[in-house]
């Protein structure tokens, strides 16, 4: 690689990185605070909480990547035609290809990084994370919920123990379940205990109320119930694996007799193509920000910033892509339009790039902001300073 080459490629990577890791902070954060309930409910350590949220961290990533790629490529190289580094090469008889090379090379080193980590890595954490949050709620009721006090353990589901002994035996059980909404449910016992599985909570003698919408109660006395708790407290062994958490090479060759797989098929076609399709739009985001920011541009030929057209037509086309990857949940034949997305925006960005084409707003569109620019500074300049008294 030349010594050009390496240096345009070192700048667009260094602009990657500085776009990357604020964006894939921001959003990692959001996404871990809205899982702090498993600190708050079921008395984990905070070490556990980082744990999951490094389970989370590779679900994000494949999705921040492309546009950060775009950011990065876009800013590099208007910032050098500004400071005349491109009007300079080409100037010099350089050709085009000096630019495009360390472009695309970048591009299809994050595309296959991003297939290695949607394919192999994100299931993987997916189920990590699955199985940890399982573990925890199997073990809340035997061992985390103090004595005397409410606690939830989901949403519409709260619980009270008045005395915790030996065995998972549990001594005045108060439970109150309002997570159906045709019924509510309280539940008195005078003893209780939790099956080693953590998946089921036999009550004896007491009783349950229930209340219809229409305000009629119904009290019914037992000598034992079973609670059942697998809906939350799945082992780690009984956790069904969904679309997200399966391999690669179950998604190519599926077992017909998996009860996940019989009852939705769709989701694991609709898996298998995304996974397929992702790594791609890295390599078509890095083209099409080449055809709208990779050619000398006057000042005057700049009416916005490059940046504003390549993440336009960034997100307009990973839309389609997402509407047409979960078309396939619903009907199998649109599964050749998820690879045509991008396949389709690479052909015709690199067919402009080898024509030298570039990619421009409508006039109409362009002059309209161009006359609100115009208008918005001749207001700016024409208003009278600030500060001024009256005489």
């Amino acid at each position: 690689m030349k010594l050009l080459e390496i240096y345009i490629l070192r700048r667009i990577f260094q602009m990657f990185l500085v776009t990357l890791l604020p964006v894939l902070t921001i959003i990692w954060t959001i996404q871990v605070l809205g899982r702090i309930n498993l600190v708050t409910d079921t008395g984990q350590s905070m070490g556990s909480f980082m744990l999951l949220a490094t389970y989370i961290l590779p679900t994000i990533i494949p999705v921040v990547l492309p546009f950060a790629l775009v950011i990065g490529i876009t800013q590099t190289l208007t910032a050098m035609n500004n400071d005349s580094e491109l009007p300079v090469i080409d100037a010099a008889g350089s050709g085009r290809s000096i630019i495009y090379r360390p472009v695309i090379l970048l591009a299809v080193a994050l595309g296959l990084g991003s297939f290695v980590i949607t394919n192999f890595v994100e299931p993987e954490s997916r189920l990590g994370a699955r199985q940890m949050v399982a573990a925890a709620y199997a073990d809340l009721l035997s061992s985390v919920i103090e004595e005397k006090t409410f606690r939830s353990i989901e949403d519409g589901l709260y619980v009270q123990i008045s005395e915790r002994h030996s065995g998972r035996v549990l001594r005045g059980l108060f439970i109150v379940d309002y997570r159906d909404p045709n019924f509510d449910l309280i539940y008195y016992a005078r003893e209780g205990s939790v099956d080693p599985g953590g998946t089921s909570l036999t009550m004896r003698d007491g009783e349950v109320h229930r209340k219809a919408p229409d305000g009629r109660i119904s009290i019914v006395k037992f000598a034992s119930y079973a609670f059942d708790l697998s809906a939350m407290t799945k082992s780690e062994g009984g956790l069904p694996l969904y679309s997200g958490d399966r391999s690669l090479g179950f998604l190519l060759n599926p077992d017909p007799t998996d009860p996940v797989y019989a009852k939705s098929p769709g989701a694991f076609r609709s898996e298998l193509n995304r996974r397929l399709s992702d790594w791609m739009f890295p390599i078509a985001f890095a083209l099409i920000s080449l055809v709208v920011a990779g050619n000398t541009r006057s000042h005057r030929q700049t009416r916005l910033h490059p940046m504003v057209y390549a993440l336009a037509c960034a997100f307009l086309l990973r839309w389609v892509g997402f509407s047409v990857t979960n078309a396939t949940e619903r009907n199998g034949a649109y599964s050749p339009l998820v690879y045509a997305v991008p396949l389709v925006s690479c052909a015709i960005a690199g067919y402009m790039l080898a024509t030298n084409r570039q990619l421009q707003m409508p006039r109409a569109i362009s002059r309209s902001l161009t006359r609100t620019g115009d208008l918005l500074r001749s207001r700016f300049a024409s208003s009278p300073k600030s500060g001024g008294g009256a005489a």
